[in-house]
């Protein structure tokens, strides 16, 4: 018997997604859609608003490690966090897959699916090491404050890098197109949904570090074996906008400065 199709409306969390899962699978539905709170789009499907319910999202999770293996729960739980359109509908391929096939299903390249969420999923790590050198951090009144336009969820795998590097620091790592920050302090660290997150004017101090800083980049470079093409290869131009060596306007102490 065919498994009825639906549209599920749900939270926008992992968990909910994860609920999504379980009760899809309860009921013998098979989702064409997945909808979120921000998502004014109307379905022609039957749907389903299904909660929250963090029992039955950490069952489905525990299920990842016997079904699809250790790389396939990566695939699914890094996958949640990529740029990909329709991700939670190509997961729920995935994860149906896996349990379907077992772990090695994570080795058919020749899958459509596989294929799909491993080169989203690469995509995201290839991000996300990106900025470990990229991050540009500025002094705000003795906290470190850092913003970033990733096109990924980025800040769950920056989290390890930049709390062991700066254990003793307070910072916060702002990302603009999700809208949420990873804020540290000793001992504790979060990733926290914000609104309207601005940085304030920069001090005389700063403003000197940031001087140095583009003294540095510029006293190092030789003119004569200048390559914007490999530059622009190594240091994608779209994240220049946040970083210190390529804002010279910071000198003149503007009203609001991004760091």
């Amino acid at each position: 018997m065919p498994w009825t199709q639906v549209c599920c409306h749900y939270d926008g969390t992992f968990s909910g997604f994860l609920t999504c899962v379980f009760e899809t699978y309860v009921n013998q539905e098979e989702p064409v859609e997945f909808r979120t709170p921000e998502d004014p789009y109307c379905s022609l499907y039957p749907q389903r608003t299904i909660i929250t319910v963090e029992e039955h999202a950490q069952r489905v999770y525990r299920s990842f490690s016997p079904k699809l293996g250790h790389e396939g729960r990566e695939l699914a739980a890094r996958g949640f966090l990529t740029c990909l359109p329709e991700k939670e509908l190509w997961l729920w391929r995935l994860i149906r897959l896996g349990y379907e096939r077992g772990p090695a299903f994570v080795r058919d390249l020749t899958d459509p699916t596989v294929d799909k969420v491993r080169k989203a999923v690469q995509q995201l790590n290839n991000e996300a090491h990106l900025y470990t050198g990229f991050v540009r951090f500025s002094d705000q009144g003795g906290v470190l404050v850092g913003e970033i336009e990733p096109k990924n969820r980025v800040l769950p795998l920056l989290r390890p890098h930049f709390c062991s590097r700066y254990p003793q620091e307070r910072f916060v790592l702002h990302d603009r197109t999700h809208g949420e920050a990873l804020f540290h302090q000793p001992n504790q660290w979060a990733i926290l949904p914000v609104e309207d997150f601005h940085l304030g004017p920069a001090g005389e101090s700063e403003l000197a570090y940031r001087r140095l800083w583009r003294s540095f980049y510029d006293a190092i470079s030789i003119r004569g074996r200048e390559n914007p093409r490999c530059r622009m290869t190594q240091m994608p131009k779209r994240y220049w906008g946040m970083m210190t060596e390529f804002q010279k306007e910071w000198d003149r102490a503007l009203p609001e400065v991004h760091g």
